[in-house]
């Protein structure tokens, strides 16, 4: 009968520890090799050049058209810093004259919400179309995708007023190829429960209306990035 000599227990034993602890070493090793997660990546940003509605007027910090939309992609998995670039009582000149700062070597692609005041003041509907052509020219030069949010002019104006204001936005964004967004208030305007004391800015929980209907569109906006 053939005998097998079995090696003593404790150098298995001994063996089975120094397999296993190169084997932990290597894995360490490989995992250490690995790039690293998307989460150290710089987050992609887009700036939000606008007025009052976009600068969060009357608001607490957090509660702003820029903190919400920042939150609530971030919270659909995506990457993105969205830059605070309304300033209240803004015009579309106003927009178009500080184009140049509000943008940094990071900027990644633009949303422009502009003209609301313009038609507040009256303000003649070729000019807005001029200085946001303007602002589109300029955009599409530095190769930045845009959304353009629309406006519609207020019924006291009359209907000659929307007939020369109303149709700039859609225009202008066929023109430039930008992402469209017909009516930034859209599902807030004139809703008393949306808005600040004043009936036309919207409050906390008008922004989150705005955040949810536009935000399909600033997906489209992200996609456009290269």
């Amino acid at each position: 009968m053939l005998h097998i000599k079995r090696a003593p227990r404790q150098k298995l034993s001994h063996r089975l520890a120094q397999g296993l602890l190169v084997f932990s070493f290597t894995c360490a090793c490989l995992i250490w090799m690995l790039p690293k997660a998307s989460a150290d990546e710089a987050p992609i940003e887009i700036v939000a050049l606008g007025d009052s509605l976009t600068a969060g007027y009357r608001l607490a910090p957090g509660d702003g058209f820029v903190p919400q939309l920042e939150a609530h992609l971030r919270a659909r998995g995506l990457n993105v810093r969205v830059q605070n670039g309304g300033v209240s009582g803004d015009t579309s000149a106003g927009g178009r004259a500080r184009l140049d700062w509000v943008l940094s070597p990071n900027t990644r692609a633009v949303i422009v919400e502009l003209g609301a005041n313009d038609m507040l003041r009256g303000l003649s509907p070729s000019l807005t179309e001029q200085n946001l052509e303007a602002i589109l020219t300029e955009l599409q030069k530095r190769g930045l995708p845009v959304l353009l949010a629309g406006m519609i002019a207020a019924p006291n104006l009359g209907s000659d007023y929307a007939r020369g204001f109303n149709p700039i936005y859609q225009k202008l964004a066929e023109k430039y190829n930008a992402v469209y967004y017909p009516f930034f208030l859209e599902g807030v305007a004139a809703d008393r429960s949306l808005n600040i004391s004043d009936g036309i800015h919207p409050n906390r929980d008008g922004i989150a209306v705005i955040v949810k209907n536009i935000s399909p569109s600033v997906e489209k906006l992200l996609a456009r990035i290269k």
